[in-house]
């Protein structure tokens, strides 16, 4: 067989990313960001604003100041500033941001309002949760096929969706409009499945694979390591042990 969420983690899986990246990254080709250039660290953040907005907007909350946001977001009220004066000014002094339309110009220029239909490839268990994770509709992404090669799983069903045999892949993708997708298999397989996803015209990949995928430059691929992101929590972890032993070391002195 083909082998969610706190603001804080999502903002340092993020920021980890694109911290040292200073190339600005093309927006959406559509909404408040269109025709600017938005860096990655800071498009990275843009997707904690709007989840900290979105939880606001629950709570019915109609207007924030920057530095409200910027604490709900984990960041200091320049740099939310500044973030956001990549979109334009929506901001008055003295009376703070009005949520309901941040968060709307956000989603705008993060593409969030066009219409995303997603095709998981890999129904293992990855791929199955991913499949049934509900975040995904309320932020604009429609889950619409799911893919294995394993006879023992294909037509099984999965929420509303049915398992279809990875053979037929290009043609359900076309039939369902499918016009982003998510890899869940194995290294050996991966880049195989992904030259015919660009072959079928798809040009957004999310990629879970352990594997350094090669695609032409317009497609884009991001790349979820998660052995990584643990070994990088290891680091840290025995950083902060040392320091903690270090310290007890001084005390008792």
């Amino acid at each position: 067989m083909m082998a969610p969420e706190e603001v804080r983690s999502d903002r340092a899986a993020l920021e980890r990313e694109t911290a040292n990246s200073d190339q600005p990254a093309p927006t959406t080709p559509a909404g408040a960001g269109a025709g600017r250039h938005i860096p990655p660290a800071s498009l990275a953040r843009l997707t904690i604003y709007l989840r900290a907005l979105s939880a606001m907007l629950a709570d019915g909350i109609e207007r924030v100041s920057s530095e409200e946001l910027a604490e709900a977001a984990g960041v200091n009220s320049p740099k939310l500033r500044k973030d956001l004066s990549y979109l334009g000014s929506y901001g008055t002094r003295g009376v703070g941001y009005d949520v309901p339309y941040l968060s709307g110009q956000i989603s705008a220029a993060l593409g969030l309002t066009l219409n995303w239909r997603v095709a998981i490839v890999g129904a293992g268990n990855l791929g199955r949760a991913l499949a049934g994770y509900p975040g995904f509709g309320s932020r604009g992404f429609e889950v619409v096929a799911l893919f294995d090669a394993d006879p023992m799983v294909i037509g099984q069903e999965v929420g509303w969706l049915r398992i279809s045999p990875v053979d037929s892949l290009e043609a359900v993708l076309a039939k369902t409009g499918a016009n982003m997708a998510v890899l869940s298999v194995p290294a050996e397989v991966a880049q195989d499945l992904c030259d015919r996803l660009v072959e079928s015209g798809i040009t957004s990949i999310l990629s879970f694979a352990p594997v350094v995928l090669q695609a032409p430059e317009h497609v884009q691929i991001r790349k979820v390591d998660m052995a990584t992101e643990l070994q990088i929590l290891a680091y840290h972890a025995q950083r902060s042990q040392v320091s903690q032993i270090a310290a007890r070391a001084r005390l008792a002195r």
